[in-house]
């Protein structure tokens, strides 16, 4: 609308700019004509009035031309009378000879028969013209009239007056007129647009709320309060933004509704039209293919390159137009197993309208499953161990074996360290099922950490020393932490008596513990248990923390271990909202970190 109202404004004020103008050239011209005319009825009543007042003196001698006397006392008296009539005064004879002139030595001066003034005073008795004067460098205005004088003077007077006093007054006029039109143009450019604007006004307010609508404010309103015809499609629009409005909420609740079951959904959803286009994906679904929805929705189902058993998958739905149950793995980089399936969707009349994808990750529940496979199969393989050991040697026994004291005594000792050995199996079997439940919460509490690790070292010294071992501990004397106390001391009974039972005689164990600052500002305090010990081989370092996972098997259980005690402090660690990692060489030795709070942000459930 507001274009059209300058436009509007522009129109008006050019039509006061035409007339303005037309007027202002009417003015200036009846202003200079007038001024000429009356210049010009002052200069002839002063040519009548030299006509009877000048005492003229013959001109022609007895050759008929005028003598030097005759010049100067013409051009001398004509000098006199145009200083008192602030005009230039010029005789001239009958045949144009000039015989006097109040500017310029009429001796030099041309011939003025054929001067327009001349002219026309010879006709009509008086003469006028309006011309440059290259003497003076001006416009000027010149009268002549016919003056006899019967043996004195017979020819013409002729004033001439200049004209800038006339143009000094017409610009002036054009000044004031200027001035005035342009005021006119600004007041009429001020009533014009706001006469345009009463008129446009509402109808831009009435575009604006439209627009609004269309960019979909539903809450935009008109409302005029006017009672014409504008008023009354405003109030059109209000109605119809009311209806539209209600009906949009239903509409957008139920698609909130819908696009939160969507997103919150813990399975994938991926629908594609009866075109090959995907018309939907949930955020599962994103996240599990790695995809962004807005780029890809509205494109062909085959975009998904990086996905080819899947879209092939999906190609075939479309094509069967029946339910279809499939389960691929995807690399995305790391392998996920997902369960697909497919539903045709048909509408009342049986028209196909695509198919709809439900996408499943079961790669933990496959996990899981052969994690209970896997632990059900170990747990039996390491029960079975022991217990055979114990039947065999106890059936020796029963079978009269007992008799010979030697012999009975050394199968009862066999018998009783296999079921130590099964003892602390089941034990720490337990152990780990109530940290893996939280059915054991963590009670923290400050800690001073160089008695503590003495109480350790006093734990352990006996068997290090068994070994010719040095069991070397730099804790500083002054650091405490918050932990529960009887966990952090199974953690590092773990990782200190793993160390001596791995490491050769005569090598060495040292714990060094020292505070840092992480990028995030927290306190945390690093555990470090070096040995110099067999070494693990790097193939073996990712799965090390795994349940009954061993790398040397025999060596393990002839040092008595379970393999769940690195499982058990992964686990008491990160209850500890901590973390642990292992760098170890063959044959050099392996270095345990543990990575604790100095304070414990939230209590372990």
């Amino acid at each position: 609308m507001k274009p059209f109202r300058i436009r509007l404004t522009i129109i008006i004020m050019l039509l006061l700019a035409v007339l303005g103008l037309a007027a202002a050239f009417t003015m200036a011209h009846i202003y200079r004509n007038s001024h000429e005319q009356t210049l010009e009825d002052n200069m002839l009543r002063e040519i009548r009035l030299l006509e009877t007042t000048f005492a003229f003196q013959p001109v022609g001698n007895e050759n008929g031309a005028p003598s030097n006397d005759v010049f100067s006392y013409y051009s001398r008296e004509a000098l006199q009378i145009g200083k008192l009539t602030d005009s230039r005064v010029t005789f001239i004879e009958k045949d144009g000879t000039v015989i006097g002139d109040s500017e310029s030595d009429p001796r030099t001066m041309n011939n003025h028969a054929s001067r327009e003034e001349i002219v026309a005073a010879a006709r009509d008795g008086v003469g006028s013209a309006v011309r440059y004067s290259n003497t003076l460098k001006e416009n000027m205005l010149y009268v002549a009239a016919p003056v006899q004088k019967p043996g004195e003077f017979d020819g013409y007077i002729r004033l001439s007056m200049s004209l800038v006093a006339v143009e000094d007054g017409v610009r002036s006029t054009w000044t004031i007129m200027g001035i005035s039109l342009l005021v006119l143009f600004v007041i009429a450019a001020l009533v014009s647009y706001s006469v345009a604007a009463s008129l446009t006004r509402p109808l831009e307010h009435i575009t604006r709320v439209a627009n609004r609508i269309s960019r979909l404010d539903y809450g935009a309103r008109v409302r005029l309060e006017r009672k014409d015809e504008i008023g009354d499609l405003g109030k059109a629009i209000d109605n119809m933004a009311d209806s539209l409005e209600m009906q949009l909420k239903v509409i957008r609740d139920n698609e909130d509704l819908l696009q939160s079951v969507l997103a919150n959904m813990t399975g994938g959803m991926v629908m594609v039209d009866d075109s090959g286009k995907i018309a939907l994906i949930n955020r599962f679904a994103e996240e599990m293919l790695s995809i962004n929805s807005k780029r890809m929705i509205g494109k062909s189902y085959q975009e998904l390159k990086q996905h080819y058993e899947l879209s092939k998958l999906l190609g075939d739905g479309l094509r069967r137009k029946e339910r279809i149950h499939d389960e691929q793995t995807l690399y995305n980089p790391e392998p996920r197993l997902i369960e697909i399936d497919g539903v045709p969707m048909f509408e009342d009349d049986d028209t196909y309208r695509g198919m709809l994808f439900l996408i499943q990750d079961v790669s933990n529940i496959r996990r899981l499953e052969r994690m209970r496979s896997e632990f059900v199969a170990n747990v039996s393989h390491e029960l079975k161990t022991p217990i055979a050991a114990v039947k065999g040697f106890a059936e020796t026994l029963l079978s009269g074996g007992v008799n010979d004291e030697q012999t009975a005594r050394s199968f009862l000792q066999i018998i009783y360290d296999e079921s130590e050995r099964l003892n602390r199996l089941i034990g720490d079997i337990l152990e780990l099922s109530k940290i893996e439940s939280k059915r054991s919460p963590l009670n923290f509490s400050p800690i001073h950490l160089q008695p503590f690790f003495e109480t350790i070292r006093e734990m352990l010294n006996a068997s290090a020393a068994q070994k010719n071992i040095t069991l070397d501990m730099q804790v500083p004397e002054e650091l405490f932490m918050e932990a529960d106390e009887d966990r952090l001391r199974q953690i590092f009974v773990n990782l200190i008596s793993n160390a001596i039972n791995y490491t050769q005689d005569g090598g060495q164990v040292r714990l060094n513990v020292h505070e840092i600052v992480s990028e995030q500002g927290e306190e945390r305090i690093i555990f470090d248990v070096t040995d110099t010990g067999m070494g693990i081989p790097r193939k073996d370092l990712p799965r090390i923390f795994e349940r009954f996972y061993r790398v040397d098997k025999a060596r393990s259980r002839s040092s008595g271990g379970t393999g769940l005690g690195l499982s058990i402090v992964k686990h008491l660690v990160e209850l500890h909202h901590g973390a642990v990692t292992v760098e170890s060489e063959v044959n050099i030795g392996s270095t345990f970190t543990v990575n604790l709070p100095l304070l414990q942000a939230d209590e372990a459930e």
